[in-house]
């Protein structure tokens, strides 16, 4: 692959997105000429050692481009006035879904001009986002104005609701990469013909030699975890009336909620009024690399992801991939591209979101039944072998970035 490719992220590397950490790490090995810009200063709080090594990487704009913003916005007013003003005039001011991605977006937008001019120094000749909110909003702009061509991916909560300028950031794109299968049929319902065909399917891999298998002692207190970020359509507050429920049954078991978020403190205090106790424990943000231990020492993996009233959803947890991975059994709801992988009484139990009684009984059937679970958890480890391998995702992502980056279909 010869052209010199632009990476556009919020932050990077950033510990809870390990799935574009691998994906830029094994294009780097395969040979993509990839220089990373990031719209957000460095963080540097729970990185992995091999996160922190390459950390030094990435050109970073942050608060101080600020101070260079009218300059470039001046530059690109003289050199491209007809874009400059067609940006300034149909970009910023338009209905965004929140404020929060409304400034996210805003940032993105103006950062824009100053990356079109790094861009341009640096001999960038394709642009990519792995996100479709900011990042390819930051990608679209600096196209505009450059004329280099961009793509992007989306995934989940960058695409559900779509923002302010999906549509036409796809129209306007190279190509479009998207995850689980359920999101290519959603892309493409909000365009035309031509436009959805630039749309492609690519599933975030994993390494998959890494992954051991869980003991699963599957006796009481039967061990029960969730992973994940503490956002509302995460849905850990049905799963906290699903432990209560578990309670009331009798059933033995010891519930961890791991993860950070804005959630948070409404979990806890969800506990104290559930009167839950010592039965969940919320032992924080758990760093990439200590993952695999807190998966090996469960019985149940649970994801009780939701739809929220906003749209927002998951796409397809990389965390639940991981679980499957380790032969851990599963028990998920039907939400987005959770059933590609979770299939009911196969591969795990599939249950209804938003359905407390209905995932406390998934929860203890698969506990009832230690042969019966892991043979289901076998399944789904082979599924996720047979799909979500690195050498497989990243060659189809390394030989797709090298045709299309070329040939700009």
């Amino acid at each position: 692959m010869d052209t010199k490719l632009a990476y556009i992220l919020l932050w990077f590397p950033k510990p809870s997105e390990t799935f574009i950490f691998r994906e830029v790490i094994n294009l780097w090995k395969m040979g993509a000429p990839i220089s990373v810009y990031t719209l957000y200063g460095e963080l540097k709080k729970w990185l992995s050692p091999e996160m922190a090594e390459v950390s030094h990487r990435m050109k970073r704009l942050g608060i101080p481009f600020l101070k260079r913003l009218p300059a470039d916005l001046a530059y690109w007013k003289k050199r491209n006035p007809d874009a400059t003003n067609w940006l300034l005039r149909n970009v910023p001011f338009r209905r965004w879904r929140s404020l929060e991605v409304g400034g996210e977006n805003i940032w993105a937008f103006f950062s824009g001009f100053t990356m079109a001019r790094l861009f341009l120094e640096d001999g960038i000749e394709h642009i990519h986002a792995p996100w479709a909110n900011g990042p390819a909003t930051a990608a679209w702009t600096a196209s505009r104005l450059t004329g280099i061509p961009f793509s992007f991916m989306g995934r989940a909560v960058d695409i559900y609701p779509p923002d302010g300028a999906l549509k036409e950031k796809i129209h306007d794109s190279s190509f479009v990469l998207t995850n689980p299968k359920v999101n290519v049929e959603y892309l493409k319902s909000m365009v035309d013909k031509t436009d959805s065909d630039k749309i492609h399917l690519i599933y975030d891999p994993f390494p998959l030699a890494d992954y051991k298998e869980a003991p699963v002692k599957m006796t009481p207190p039967f061990q029960v975890l969730a992973l994940g970020r503490f956002a509302r359509f995460k849905g850990f507050d049905v799963l906290l009336r699903a432990a209560r429920i578990l309670v009331d049954a009798g059933l033995d078991f010891h519930l961890t909620l791991a993860g950070a978020g804005v959630k948070g403190p409404q979990l806890k205090l969800l506990r104290k009024t559930l009167r839950l106790g010592d039965r969940v424990s919320f032992p924080g943000f758990v760093t990439y690399d200590r993952v695999p231990d807190l998966l090996c020492t469960a019985d149940v993996f649970v994801m009780p992801s939701v739809i929220h009233s906003s749209g927002e959803r998951d796409g397809l947890p990389n965390v639940l991939v991981e679980a499957m991975l380790h032969r851990l059994p599963v028990v998920a709801t039907d939400v987005a591209g959770l059933g590609e992988v979770v299939k009911d009484g196969q591969t795990g139990f599939l249950v209804p979101q938003r359905d407390p009684d209905a995932l406390a009984g998934a929860i203890i059937k698969m506990t009832e039944d230690r042969n019966d679970s892991l043979s289901m958890a076998e399944r789904g480890r082979r599924l996720i072998l047979s799909e979500f391998s690195q050498e497989r995702c990243h060659g189809e992502l390394f030989e797709l970035l090298k045709k299309l980056c070329v040939s700009g279909a």
